[in-house]
């Protein structure tokens, strides 16, 4: 029964706001565990598209847990490393004078280090390196989820981003889809973070018929724009608790220190005994109930 209660627990708000690509506007708007995108209603027994786009959201862990009343399996702490390949619709000029949005390094220091990793790229990434986003989205130990084709600002005042009209915001996150499905990548999941991580209500009802789920974080690693790793690496070690979705970069040029940073950070976490691992395995974990007071997702 106390377990029981505890997956009950209310929702705990979203972490701070991330230099760059990151913040959060909360909103009550609830998920539905994440799928396929639903079929659209066509007579009794259809199934109807969702009103508002899914959300996660971080549960708190209660501070009167009581040892012994989970089994060793549902206690495993996991951890889910997040990176953002960032790229704006009108960055393409920057790019060609020799700036570097992507970041091969880090992705051969996860192989390395055997990191499972879901990577939120935006479709005018796609565009810019459609090798990189094949290779990520055919390694089995990558996973793509959408983070729109501009990377614009699906809210108003979001870190100075341009904005989305919210008629152009359900064009914007399919055109990112169809950027990623051309490069051949095929391990793609229905799941997007809103750029800046900025949304509300009007955005999560706009992009509803993307079936996709939103998913956030709540440990800001600090990465964007950051010179030391060291400083990165004690943000995360820090913030980090079972159940944590962290967000970190895939841009070289913005986040030039995370490769060395996740050098440090992946074996300091599974010394403390944390397990890495995609955001479908940690949503697949809390949808059993293994996880149920870590990540939740809730409905209307």
């Amino acid at each position: 029964m106390i377990t029981s209660l505890r997956r009950l627990t209310a929702l705990a708000a979203l972490g701070a706001a991330l230099v760059g690509c990151g913040g959060q506007q909360n909103a009550t708007d609830g998920p539905r565990p994440a799928g396929s995108a639903p079929k659209a209603a066509a007579g009794p027994g259809a199934i109807k598209p969702p009103a508002v786009t899914p959300l996660v959201r971080r549960a708190p862990v209660p501070a009167d847990t009581e040892e012994g009343e989970e089994s060793e399996e549902e206690s495993e702490p996991l951890v889910a490393l997040t990176f953002d390949a960032d790229m704006t619709a009108d960055q393409g000029s920057r790019a060609v004078r020799g700036e570097r949005f992507d970041n091969p390094e880090l992705l051969e220091t996860l192989r390395a280090l055997k990191v499972p990793a879901t990577v939120f790229m935006t479709g005018r990434w796609a565009e810019e390196y459609p090798d990189q986003a094949k290779e990520i989205g055919n390694d089995p130990l990558f996973e793509i989820g959408n983070h729109s084709y501009s990377h614009y600002g699906f809210t108003a005042n979001c870190h100075n981003l341009p904005r989305v009209a919210a008629s152009r915001m359900l064009a914007d996150v399919r055109r990112a889809d169809t950027a990623i499905a051309r490069t051949g990548a095929r391990r793609t999941v229905p799941y997007f973070r809103f750029p800046g991580g900025c949304f509300d209500k009007e955005a999560l009802r706009a992009i509803a018929p993307a079936g996709k789920t939103a998913v956030q974080w709540d440990v800001v690693s600090g990465d964007a724009f950051a010179n030391y790793p060291d400083a990165v690496v004690e943000q995360v070690l820090n913030d980090v608790s079972p159940g944590s979705v962290v967000v970190m970069h895939m841009t070289r040029s913005a986040a030039p220190v995370t490769g060395a940073a996740v050098e440090e950070i992946v074996p300091a976490l599974r010394e403390q005994g944390y397990r890495l691992v995609t955001v479908s395995e940690l949503l697949k974990r809390s949808a059993k109930g293994a996880e149920g007071r870590q990540v939740r997702t809730t409905t209307d």
